[in-house]
C-alpha cells in the first residue's frame, strides 16, 4: 500500500511517543539493580521485567490510538488488526549488553504495510540518540544520515552480535570466509551496529537467526541511509533469518557470493 506523506509523517512522530513510553519504563532499570528470568530455551535467553514492562507500555499506547492496527512483539501475544498496517516491536534488542551495562541496546519499532516495513526506529534513550527512516531517508534526532563509499569487503569493518548465533557448523564457515576477507571484524552491537552502517561509521553486518522483531525497524534506517538490507541469498529480510546489511553494493555483492560458494 501506499502512504501519503503526512500520514507518514503522523506514524513517524507516533513511533516517537512510542519510543519515549518505552523509555520511561526501561531507563530506570538500567544499571540497576535487576531480576532476570530465563525463558527456558536451549539457550540462555535472558529477559527482564524492563522489557516485559516496555513492550506493555507501547502496546496499551498502540490500541489506544489506532485500535485497527496490528501488533507483532517479541514479549506478547501477536494482535491481528482489521487494518493491514502493523506494529512490529522489540522493547529492548540487546537484554544481554543492557544486563551488563553496556548501552548497545536499542527500542525497535517498525510500522509495517502489510507488505513490508515502511517506517523503523532505533531508540537509544541512555545515549539519547534516536534512529529513524522511511526508506527513502534517514536520520539520527533529525539530522540526515547516509552510508560511506567503500570499494571491496578488504576495506570493509564488518559487524557481528556473537558468533552463537549461526545455526549450523555451514553457516559458521561461510560467515568465517566473509570475516576472513574484511579489513577487520569486531563482534557485539546488535541493533547498534546496523544504524552505525546507516551512520556511515561500519560496512557490513552479517548475521543469522534472527526474529521479524529484530529486523524490521532497521530495514528503512538502512536503506534509507542509501544502504541495502538482504537475506544472505540476497532476497527479503524482513522475516529474520540470515541477513546482510551493507552501505555499499559492492561489499554486498562480495559477500553474498562469499555466503554462497563454499572454499
Amino acid at each position: 500500500m501506499s502512504m501519503h506523506a503526512d500520514q507518514q509523517s503522523e506514524y513517524l512522530a507516533f513511533a516517537g511517543r512510542l519510543a519515549d513510553a518505552a523509555s520511561a519504563v526501561t531507563l530506570p532499570y538500567f544499571r540497576a539493580p535487576l531480576s532476570v528470568v530465563d525463558k527456558g530455551t536451549a539457550r540462555f535467553d535472558p529477559v527482564t521485567v524492563a522489557d516485559r514492562e516496555a513492550e506493555l507500555a507501547m502496546r496499551a499506547l498502540i490500541r489506544s490510538t489506532y485500535p485497527t492496527h496490528g501488533i507483532l512483539g517479541e514479549e506478547e501475544q501477536r494482535i491481528t488488526g482489521t487494518d493491514p498496517l502493523h506494529w512490529v516491536l522489540d522493547p529492548i534488542d540487546g537484554t544481554r549488553a543492557f544486563i551488563t551495562g553496556l548501552p548497545l541496546w536499542g527500542t525497535l519499532i517498525a510500522l509495517n504495510d502489510g507488505q513490508r516495513p515502511v517506517l523503523g526506529v532505533m531508540d537509544q534513550p541512555f545515549t539519547r540518540e534516536r534512529f529513524s527512516g522511511d526508506r527513502e531517508r534517514a536520520w539520527l534526532n533529525g539530522n540526515p544520515l547516509q552510508v560511506r563509499p567503500c570499494a571491496a569487503l578488504s576495506e570493509a569493518k564488518l559487524l557481528c552480535t556473537t558468533p552463537d548465533m549461526f545455526e549450523s557448523g555451514e553457516q559458521w564457515d561461510a560467515f568465517q570466509r566473509v570475516a576472513r576477507a574484511a579489513r577487520m571484524q569486531r563482534y557485539g552491537g546488535d541493533c547498534y551496529g546496523y544504524c552505525m552502517v546507516a551512520a556511515g561509521q561500519v560496512d557490513a553486518v552479517v548475521e543469522a537467526g534472527l526474529q521479524p522483531y529484530d529486523v524490521q525497524a532497521l530495514i528503512p534506517i538502512v536503506e534509507g541511509a542509501g544502504g541495502i538490507m538482504t537475506s544472505w541469498t540476497g532476497g527479503d529480510p524482513q522475516h529474520g533469518g540470515a541477513v546482510v546489511a551493507c552501505g555499499d553494493a559492492r561489499v554486498h555483492a562480495e559477500i553474498l557470493r562469499l555466503l554462497n560458494t563454499p572454499g
